[in-house]
């Protein structure tokens, strides 16, 4: 491969935020990112779970620290962005993975339950583009932002009406940041992954008639691999997307593209 291919999907010298990276779609993409070279901090609620994988990343040459935050609490992100901003200077990257699921017929959700949710897929999707977004505004020559949308941003799954409107939420949330930080360089976009199994999924996709009904209408007739996430995630964060803002990018084995 030629150094200038190399050098539009390097991470060299970047600092990456990934936030729920300790499990399932951050993982993936914080251990891909340390691959291509970035500096690579994930953080969760967990801290046993945060140092487990801070210790899998220094495996992979990763610097890191090894910092608990959680989307719901601001001042726990607030303490994790100066942190980092302490230790190595800046943040480049910040991934928002964070999220909650949860599956009730829409005349019976829980009314707390649905605040709960909404709060932890919208409200921590901002508070976390906002505290990273605005460090990367006074860095001065930008950054990226992704987020995590999802198949239920653009199409009803029974049942998730919460989820899915907080995902759809997310997309606005995306082009709305990108618009406006655009003039400052910092460039906002999401990932909508298809059908992936993680810790969050996992009891659904269990169920046998449901994960086969998904593989039925997914022309690729298969669920996704986490691996197969991690390319677009990188190119969203490496020089080779820097004419690439407020875009919400499927990896869904054709799903949205299949008719009847």
């Amino acid at each position: 491969m030629s150094s200038y291919v190399e050098s539009l999907f390097s991470l060299s010298g970047k600092v990456a935020v990934v936030l729920g990276g300790t499990s399932g779609i951050g993982q993936a993409i914080a251990r891909g990112y340390a691959k291509a070279g970035a500096t690579v901090v994930v953080s969760s609620r967990g801290q046993d779970r945060v140092d487990a994988e801070a210790a899998e990343l220094e495996k992979l040459g990763s610097k890191t620290l090894r910092i608990t935050s959680d989307v719901a609490d601001r001042a726990s992100l607030e303490k994790l962005k100066d942190a980092v901003v302490k230790e190595f200077g800046r943040v480049d990257i910040m991934v928002c993975t964070s999220g909650m699921w949860a599956k009730f017929p829409s005349a019976e959700y829980p009314e707390a339950e649905w605040a709960k949710l909404i709060d932890c897929n919208v409200n921590g999707s901002f508070r976390a583009d906002q505290i990273f977004g605005a460090q990367m505004i006074a860095q001065g020559d930008g950054g990226s932002i992704i987020n995590i949308a999802s198949l239920t941003s653009f199409v009803a799954f029974n049942q998730v009406t919460a989820y899915a409107t907080s995902k759809a939420a997310v997309i606005m949330l995306t082009k709305q940041l990108a618009s406006e930080w655009a003039p400052h360089k910092v460039r906002v976009n999401a990932i909508a992954p298809g059908v992936f199994k993680t810790a969050l999924n996992s009891a659904a996709l269990d169920i046998p008639e449901r994960a086969a009904g998904i593989i039925a209408k997914t022309p690729m007739g298969r669920l996704g691999q986490l691996e197969e996430l991690v390319g677009l995630a990188i190119y969203l964060a490496a020089p080779a997307s820097q004419f690439c803002t407020g875009q919400i990018v499927a990896v869904d084995g054709g799903f949205l593209a299949k008719g009847v």
